[in-house]
């Protein structure tokens, strides 16, 4: 099985590329952080410039272009398969269900002012209860559904004024 990597550059392309392929490169380094590639006979000078291991970002200069790099691991595949996306949030103006479910609870009240990351409601799915919190700060507009519905998947739960 061949191990593939999605990688995120300048934060808008997502790029699917194999182990192999990223072995298959003629890549020596000439200096700490510095590197001379050659793919399909055409020569690259790369550097690393900047780098957070612990988040997954580079800043990589590439024949005087530069470039920024976030490695995606399985767990950011996931979330951007599930319908969540890092960072995307704050933009959105309802919270629909992440997955087919029964509503638990409900937090919030029409009207209300909450804060980002204020529990909303909660969701039974699988046997877990999932407390669905704000993404963002605002006041809530309308709910669509009540204590004991059992939702779908993408179904509309609340919606921000």
């Amino acid at each position: 099985m061949n191990t593939s990597y999605k990688v995120k550059v300048n934060n808008t392309t997502e790029i699917d590329i194999t182990k192999d392929a990223a072995l298959a490169l003629d890549t020596i380094e000439i200096a700490p952080s510095q590197f001379h590639i050659l793919q399909n006979n055409h020569s690259f000078k790369a550097e690393i410039t900047e780098g957070n291991f612990e988040k997954r970002a580079y800043q990589v200069k590439v024949n005087n272009n530069t470039y920024n790099i976030n490695i995606l691991n399985d767990l950011d595949v996931l979330i951007k398969q599930m319908g969540f996306e890092i960072g995307a949030t704050k933009m959105v103006n309802d919270i629909k269900a992440p997955m087919p479910g029964l509503i638990l609870d409900i937090i919030a009240k029409v009207g209300q002012e909450v804060k980002e990351d204020d529990a909303l409601l909660i969701l039974e799915a699988m046997k877990m209860e999932n407390v669905l919190t704000s993404p963002r700060d605002g006041v809530i507009k309308s709910i669509s559904v009540t204590k004991g519905d059992a939702v779908d998947k993408n179904q509309l739960l609340i919606k921000f004024e």
